[in-house]
């Protein structure tokens, strides 16, 4: 795991990447220039810690620098006969390209970005892996190249410049779509893409390696025993390769959840006195006891955090400035605070990332998986909106009242919208509240969402197969990441593992949603490993108590923020709005209004601390 930068006709400044990215490569610093090309690397040493330095060469030709892990590298060398002088993954990449060029993607299990130097033909080649785990972002103009493993990087080496039009969706979603990044001229390279730049004249060339929506195209008909035990083998082999592509200890993330708690329990059976760490603290969003049937079960060596939060308020704008743009999951707050700690004992760490997306862990996939609401009915859509209209807002979230009023929501509603609404649209019923930028902000989304809905898959599928590319990549990937990362704790996700990449998202809908259960072929396998209490407990993660922070312990700073006369959220959100927002004169659910403000509060650190450095 490390933290990568580099260059076409443009000087490295490697103190000021250090600056900024040294958590990602507290070990090592190393740097290679050659003509019009400067690589940069910090190194987290994990696996062979004495033959992995980067950037690693290859016969005078190749030159390569690379964030991640191939976890089955081994495997591989073996498969294609592959001769080299370390046991590390940096070179099994170097040998892959050497032999097959960039046809070789497809057979490696990991997390990874990597760019290879090739002095013969003056070209770089990036590739990314299939999940899109290990970011990387690029600037990219007429004169020169500049990419890095974080933006934070890019903004301390260049004057980028805002982008305000990127900002529009993130009030929608509250992360940056896709591709966008706050600053002009700079984008995120996709998952599973390949990017190769002509070092001479700065032409690019860019393709898609790997789609999870092919695998929703393939059907599968596996039945649940079938299902079950090729999920079960699939998911030993990957906890297994993590466990085993590392000279160092590797522990667990262990919330309340089945996702962490499968992991915890088949890592158990592979390593000694397993490590596991969880968050704890009071009120209805503790997940500490559960945590403990598991670790109690499979006797493993348990932390639990304890956090109050009384120092938030002195924490708070350090971390959310780590994500180098504005950061709406307030689990990002939990999750570095468990990375810290895990960091006290260990290098590398297990989690749940990728399981709800994959085997349907999500409530509000189950109207989907009874209706396509995607599919345009007239008499439906309209029938719907009428209902909505004299029904008034619900309150509680959890209630009935709340399940019924969604599914008239979703039915009124037609292509982009079913999605916003039915996933975290920050801002909905209140978007007329944004200022009218001129154009239709989100067309990007809709016309990834319009090809995908007119697909000949299932309602079901669909929701899922976006939330894999937009919820996952853009968020929960990018919050796990950093938390850990910003600790130098690198995080591997088994349930991202290649083979269960290929299989999961082609089983048949009822193996993930039955009736009203959701994950349906994951809890049923825990009944394998898990205390029963567990199974049936509703989705939990790094949860936080976030309306009693807007109205606590975060009340002032926000305000101070969100009202401030100079703050950017006042070319975005209406001012009147915004400010009987903060005054709680605005008649609206509790935990909506916190959500708005807390967007609004991280868009504002992100513009003040790390675009405007005061």
């Amino acid at each position: 795991m490390c933290g990568i930068a580099g260059s076409v006709n443009f000087t490295l400044n490697y103190r000021a990447i250090d600056d900024v990215m040294h958590h990602r490569g507290p070990d090592e610093q190393n740097a290679f220039a050659t003509d019009n090309i400067d690589f940069y690397h910090l190194r987290l040493s994990i696996l062979d810690i004495g033959g992995g330095k980067q950037p690693m060469h290859l016969r005078n030709r190749y030159t390569i620098i690379f964030n991640g892990e191939i976890y089955n590298h081994a495997e591989v060398r073996k498969q294609f006969a592959l001769e080299g002088t370390t046991h590390s993954d940096t070179e099994t990449l170097l040998l892959l390209y050497e032999k097959f060029g960039e046809n070789f993607l497809e057979h490696l299990d990991g997390m990874f970005v990597f760019a290879i130097y090739d002095n013969q033909e003056k070209t770089i080649f990036i590739a990314r892996d299939r999940a899109g785990k290990k970011p990387l972002y690029i600037f990219h103009d007429d004169e020169k190249v500049v990419f890095a493993s974080e933006l934070n990087a890019l903004k301390k080496l260049l004057p980028l410049q805002l982008d305000q039009a990127n900002f529009y969706p993130y009030t929608r979603l509250g992360v940056f779509y896709r591709q966008m990044t706050p600053y002009k001229n700079v984008r995120e390279l996709p998952a599973a893409t390949t990017l190769t730049i002509n070092c001479q004249t700065l032409k690019t060339v860019e393709k898609r390696w790997w789609n999870v929506h092919d695998r929703y195209l393939q059907s599968c008909n596996d039945t649940l025993e079938q299902s079950l035990e090729k999920t079960n083998a699939l998911l030993h082999q990957s906890v297994k390769r993590r466990l085993e592509s590392s000279d160092l200890e590797v522990g667990c993330f262990l919330s309340g959840g089945i996702d962490s708690g499968l992991v915890t329990a088949i890592a158990s059976g592979y390593t000694g006195k397993l490590k596991t760490f969880t968050v704890s603290f009071a009120g209805e969003y503790d997940e500490a006891p559960l945590a403990k049937l598991v670790a109690d079960k499979y006797s493993t060596d348990h932390t639990e955090i304890q956090i109050s939060f009384d120092k938030l308020s002195n924490d708070v704008e350090r971390i959310l400035c780590n994500y180098g743009e504005p950061f709406f999951d307030s689990s990002a707050i939990p999750s570095y605070y468990v990375s810290q700690e895990a960091r006290k004992y260990l290098t590398v760490i297990l989690n749940g990332d990728g399981a709800d997306e994959l085997f349907g862990g999500y409530r509000r996939y189950v109207p989907f998986a009874k209706y396509d609401f995607f599919k345009k009915n007239f008499l439906v859509n309209s029938s719907a909106s009428l209902i909505r209209k004299v029904l008034p807002m619900p309150d509680n979230k959890k209630s009935k009242y709340n399940y019924l009023y969604r599914l008239a929501s979703l039915a009124s509603k037609s292509s982009l919208e079913i999605y916003l609404s039915a996933g975290l649209d920050i801002i909905e019923d209140y978007e007329s509240n944004i200022i009218d930028p001129g154009m239709d902000y989100l067309q990007p989304l809709r016309n990834d969402f319009n090809q995908l809905a007119s697909a000949p898959i299932s309602g079901l599928k669909k929701i899922m197969n976006m939330d894999f590319d937009t919820n996952l990549f853009s968020d929960l990937l990018v919050k796990m990441d950093i938390a850990t990362m910003a600790n130098s704790l690198e995080g591997r996700s088994p349930f991202l593992g290649k083979e269960i990449l290929d299989y999961a998202p082609g089983l048949s809908d009822q193996l993930k949603i039955n009736g009203g259960t959701t994950k349906y072929l994951l809890r049923t396998l825990a009944k394998q490993y898990l205390p029963a209490t567990l199974i049936n407990q509703p989705k939990r993660g790094f949860e936080i108590p976030l309306k009693h922070w807007v109205d606590h312990q975060l009340k002032d700073l926000i305000y101070d923020y969100v009202s401030s006369p100079t703050a950017f959220n006042r070319n975005i959100i209406k001012p009147a709005f915004t400010q009987k927002l903060l005054d709680g004169q605005v008649s609206i659910p509790a935990e909506k209004r916190a959500k708005i403000l807390w967007m609004l509060f991280c868009m504002e650190v992100w513009y003040k601390k790390t675009y405007l450095g005061q």
